[in-house]
């Protein structure tokens, strides 16, 4: 495992896990939040192997 320590801000602590993807690159983290556990496990599954910008579509969509 390997844990990289951050100022995570307390509203997104708040948020249940289950309703969290969370995503990395070189230089960035990026939590997506959606709705219900079944959009995140569809999410997670449909963007797999995309990288940051085709996955920021996909959670457009998601939340509209």
């Amino acid at each position: 495992m390997i844990c990289i320590k951050a100022n995570i801000p307390e509203e997104l602590n708040e948020i249940d896990d289950e309703l969290k993807a969370v995503y990395h690159s070189k230089d960035t983290v990026c939590f997506f939040i959606l709705k219900t556990r079944e959009l995140r496990n569809k999410f997670i599954e449909e963007t797999k192997g995309m990288n940051k910008s085709e996955r920021e579509k996909v959670y457009e969509e998601y939340n509209k």
